[in-house]
């Protein structure tokens, strides 16, 4: 067996340990503030591999006929009270993601929080409050011992598991965002761009 193939079954029973542990009533909190949403802004925030899932998610949003836009773009028009945003960080204190969740608060944006720290600045921040759990860089760094000494490695550096977590979750609320506006893979086509 490659040992390629032994990570990847270690990551996919990992990612369906901790997609399972998301609370349901989050979860559906979470698509009915996108689906009230429709005729609003939504904001996407994320930085690094947070910043890189939270881009697919939203070209899936755009892809059902959201309004979205990713921070960072300068097409990104500013937000106005009722708007809202999805602030992806596995840490929860990301800064340039923390000074945007707070300005977006400032305004009267509601904000989706997606995070294994629920007790962080975006977790304290969030209307609602998504918990994935995964290892993040600030749990890596309390590993010394464990790496250093013991030669022990994870397989899955870094915020690893919480990001491939995060992007298959929202995928998944992808799914049931076509289900409930009654959608179909044809209609997300016709609004996917074909000129890059």
């Amino acid at each position: 067996m490659s040992s390629v193939k032994e990570v990847s079954r270690y990551l996919i029973y990992g990612i369906s340990r901790i997609i399972e542990g998301i609370d349901e009533g989050e979860i559906e909190r979470m698509v009915e503030a996108i689906l009230e949403a429709k005729d609003r802004r939504i904001l996407i925030v994320g930085a690094g591999r947070s910043g890189f899932v939270g881009r697919a998610f939203a070209l899936r949003l755009m892809n059902l006929g959201f309004n979205v836009y990713v921070s960072g773009e300068t097409i990104t028009p500013a937000l106005e009270g009722g708007d809202l945003v999805v602030a992806i960080s596995g840490s929860g204190v990301t800064r340039t993601v923390v000074v945007q969740v707070e300005a977006a608060k400032e305004v009267g944006a509601r904000i989706i929080a997606i995070t294994s720290h629920p007790e962080s600045p975006i977790g304290r921040h969030a209307d609602i409050l998504v918990v994935v759990k995964g290892r993040t860089k600030i749990d890596a760094e309390t590993d010394y011992e464990r790496r250093q000494i013991r030669g022990i490695y994870d397989l899955a550096p870094l915020g690893t598991m919480f990001e491939l977590s995060a992007m298959i979750f929202l995928d998944s609320v992808v799914a049931e965002l076509m289900r409930r506006l009654g959608l179909t893979e044809l209609d997300m086509i016709r609004r996917h761009p074909r000129i890059h």
